[in-house]
């Protein structure tokens, strides 16, 4: 089982914001484990994106941007009910 939860604050124009985001995932039997099927299947769903032709950037990359993070969480969700659930809260500080 995992419970994952971020805390991610910033401030824009004086003003200080914070999401909450969190997810709990259990996992399948003794080999398909939480943390085989959460840290496995993103990798394998970003091969499927280069494969396929959906993204083309040459080099390493990081899903830090949208091309890479959105077909995989979708995936995710869609395919594994591996979900985040993500709110905006006043800003409580670290």
């Amino acid at each position: 089982m995992i419970v994952m939860f971020h805390k991610v604050g910033w401030s824009r124009g004086g003003e200080l914001k914070m999401v909450e985001s969190s997810m709990g995932f259990e996992g399948m039997d003794s080999s398909k484990t939480a943390m085989a099927i959460t840290v496995g299947l993103p990798l394998a769903i970003a091969t499927k994106l280069v494969l396929t032709g959906q993204t083309l950037k040459p080099g390493v990359q990081m899903p830090i941007t949208k091309e890479w993070y959105g077909p995989i969480l979708d995936e995710l969700e869609a395919d594994f009910e591996v979900t985040f659930s993500d709110s905006m809260v006043d800003y409580k500080g670290y």
